[in-house]
């Protein structure tokens, strides 16, 4: 095997005539595009998830080459197609209260608390998350007479735009009790009978907004008693990691949390937190 052919990674559609490959090179391009516009580090050991996510694009556009692309995104720092780019390489692994010892800490950390209390979900993803951040505090505290308590905030406007629906699958709810599901979901009916909706006078407690957590201003409304950016970071190099801690620490309320993603340890790293337990990490006072 040539080196020009271990350097290009090529799949033809069955649906499709047309042969289109990603060659070395226009990874690298894709990968440093990703990283100015979403801190996201692309490896070539995800060479075949950027081939099948991008591909589609080309095929919408009726671009042949991967190139191409990239020269379109280059030459267009304003296009909507960038946003369609970030949507397409953003991971949205997510589900009703994931990572569930997270969800009683909160609760506890909620209760001793006075006054307002504010979270703010740096990675809403499709909704699963906000919404179990909000069933938590509306059982802990009660229902909210004062708005939202929950900021859920996501880089990518397509499942942003499903998590605002509040719609999902009756499998998705599987692991909640029967009394949660009667509590903050309706079933549908006929058609839609194998799909649940949060109900209606349960969505105001969660407010969605699109947000880069790299942009250099965040306008949102701190500070917070506590901050959800799970499986997020290790998405991005040490360095942005550390810049993220420390803007983190200035939106939290003294003795807020963060609360990560069971893979991410940050202890030992110059940041004003110190772990909890857990992946749940306090900011020092």
């Amino acid at each position: 095997m040539t080196n020009s052919q271990k350097n290009t990674f090529s799949i033809t559609e069955q649906s499709q005539s047309a042969h289109v490959a990603l060659n070395g090179n226009e990874l690298e391009k894709i990968s440093e595009l990703i990283y100015q516009r979403a801190g996201i580090v692309l490896t070539p050991q995800k060479r075949d998830m950027v081939y099948n996510r991008l591909s589609r694009r080309l095929r919408d556009l009726n671009m042949q080459r991967f190139d191409e692309y990239t020269a379109m995104l280059v030459n267009n720092p304003t296009s909507k197609e960038w946003q369609e780019f970030i949507n397409a390489l953003t991971t949205n692994l997510t589900s009703f209260f994931r990572e569930a010892y997270h969800f009683p800490t909160l609760a506890k950390h909620a209760q001793s608390r006075s006054g307002m209390y504010n979270v703010w979900c740096a990675a809403a993803s499709t909704g699963e998350e906000p919404w179990s951040i909000a069933m938590t505090l509306e059982a802990a505290l009660g229902r909210s007479i004062t708005g939202p308590r929950v900021l859920a905030t996501d880089i990518d406007t397509d499942v942003l735009e499903k998590a605002t629906q509040g719609v999902y699958r009756l499998g998705d709810i599987d692991n909640l009790t029967e009394q949660q599901k009667k509590t903050w979901f309706l079933r549908g009916t006929g058609e839609q009978s194998k799909m649940v909706k949060i109900k209606s006078e349960f969505r105001n407690t969660v407010q969605f907004r699109q947000l880069n957590l790299i942009e250099n201003q965040w306008d949102i409304p701190a500070p917070f008693d506590a901050i959800f950016c799970r499986n997020v970071m290790i998405y991005f190099d040490q360095n942005t990691q550390e810049k993220l801690l420390q803007r983190f620490a200035k939106m939290l309320k003294p003795g807020g949390l963060l609360f990560v993603g069971h893979s991410e340890h940050f202890q030992n790293m110059n940041s004003p937190f110190r772990l909890l337990g857990q992946s749940v990490y306090r900011l020092a006072e």
